[in-house]
């Protein structure tokens, strides 16, 4: 039955959109396209603003939020909103890189864990329970210090404790596939380990990578936060989001609400965007979820 629309083009509009949204996949591939346009926007903030807010303006120090500084200025009179950003920026590509680094580790790992077996899954196993008895926090301060501390230090430190997650489901993952008939008639044709790996199971193993490399995201970027906000890693210089809210610790019994409040805020929203956005591609991956 074909339903009436009365009125102009402007109500036509909001019912193909309410159709469209009315889907519950829809639904989810929009929120995920929503999501990856705030995250893109946020990685390229620094390309896009001025760089003005970040130099010392000592006229205009701490200032309340406002239409001319939304986020106030900080005690050297430098926008705080600009410094968010370009500090949620970095964060953001540091996140992206460590999380792409230790996915790529977890897939290996998980991988060759479940189909090579034996001495060597035993090996990876060990190591994943190594890792998993430890703090994580400690073990990545100890594993930056080892490797001499710094950026570099740091952000290798990030890379080399977070994969270990990923590897156990896919290594979980990679043993349900293996029971399959079509892989064990494969195996009896006298197909390696590494070809059946190739060619039958890591092609089943995408979903979850790239879930799993979204939901590391938040991990890495508020691990990188928390280590810089307690001094490793980063230089002072360096407007990263650690670095603004440890400095602005100080502040705050000054009545500097702001210094502290909205940079933290903005963090916290753009690793809930990260969160938001695994979530939903896991929802359209997932066979049982993705329709409807």
């Amino acid at each position: 039955m074909k339903i009436p629309v009365v009125g102009s083009h402007p109500q036509k509009f909001w019912y193909k959109l309410s159709s469209f949204l009315g889907n519950r996949r829809r639904q989810t591939l929009a929120i995920a396209a929503l999501c990856t346009i705030i995250l893109i926007a946020l990685l390229l903030s620094t390309q896009i603003i001025s760089t003005d807010g970040l130099e010392i303006a000592l006229p205009e120090r701490n200032l309340a939020p406002s239409f001319a500084h939304p986020f106030g200025t900080d005690w050297l009179g430098r926008d705080m909103l600009t410094r968010t950003l370009h500090g949620l920026s970095l964060s953001l590509w540091v996140g992206l890189l460590t999380a792409t680094v230790s996915a790529v580790l977890g897939l290996i790992f998980g991988t060759l864990s479940a189909t090579l077996g034996g001495k060597v899954d035993a090996v990876i196993v060990w190591i994943i329970d190594v890792f998993f008895s430890l703090p994580h926090l400690v073990l990545i301060i100890l594993v930056a210090f080892a490797l001499g501390g710094g950026t570099q230090g740091l952000i290798i430190a990030i890379a080399l404790t977070h994969w270990t997650s990923l590897a156990r489901l896919l290594r979980a993952e990679v043993l349900q596939i293996k029971s399959a008939a079509y892989v064990q008639l494969s195996a009896k044709l006298g197909h390696s380990p590494l070809w059946i790996a190739r060619h039958h199971i890591l092609p089943h193993l995408i979903p979850q990578f790239l879930v799993g490399l979204i939901l590391l995201f938040p991990h890495a970027i508020l691990h990188e936060a928390g280590l810089t906000f307690l001094g490793l890693g980063l230089s002072a210089q360096t407007p990263a989001i650690g670095i603004i809210l440890s400095e602005s610790m100080r502040y705050l019994s000054a009545g500097y609400w702001w210094l502290a409040v909205l940079p933290g805020a903005a963090l916290l929203i753009a690793v809930q965007t990260f969160d938001i956005l695994g979530q939903s591609l896991r929802a359209l991956l997932d066979p049982k979820t993705s329709q409807g």
